[in-house]
């Protein structure tokens, strides 16, 4: 991610992108978590998800540095929509982290006119979209992709 063309966020700007910060501090965390319920085949899935989140929520805590802002931080740890138990259950724990990510991600291409945090936003909900349609096909989930992608 770059850094945004104007000094200085809008606060609607700043509270989207704390809340895509948000995002991936949990989905590195649910990352962690289903590693424990997914068999060796899913490490090589797991590894490069949490790689590409933690990336993700670097350059977002720099960029919003760059702001002026000073990054959440991560919580100690987050609650699940259901439990996880199984192989299933974390597998949709995973989409549902991804889908969180488009949505939270999608919330800043809505409030940002700066192009180059524009750029950043579109990627990022890209590869979340992509990422969440992976773990989708992995879990049997049809259809494997919703029509627009972040939406809530």
């Amino acid at each position: 991610m770059t850094q945004p063309t104007q000094p200085g966020l809008p606060g609607d700007t700043v509270a989207a992108v704390q809340q895509a910060l948000g995002t991936e501090h949990a989905a590195i965390w649910v990352y962690g978590l289903v590693s424990a319920f997914l068999p060796a085949a899913f490490d090589v899935s797991i590894r490069e998800g949490a790689t590409a989140h933690r990336a993700r929520r670097d350059a977002t805590g720099r960029l919003l540095g760059a702001a002026g802002v000073v990054p959440e931080p991560a919580e100690a740890a987050y609650l699940p929509p259901q439990p996880v138990s199984d192989q299933a259950s974390a597998l949709a724990l995973l989409v549902a982290a991804e889908q969180d990510a488009t949505v939270a991600w999608r919330s800043v291409l809505e409030r940002t006119d700066d192009v180059e945090l524009r750029k950043a936003a579109l990627a990022a909900l890209t590869a979340a979209a992509v990422r969440a349609t992976r773990w989708r096909k992995a879990a049997g989930v049809a259809p494997l992709t919703p029509p627009l992608p972040g939406q809530p």
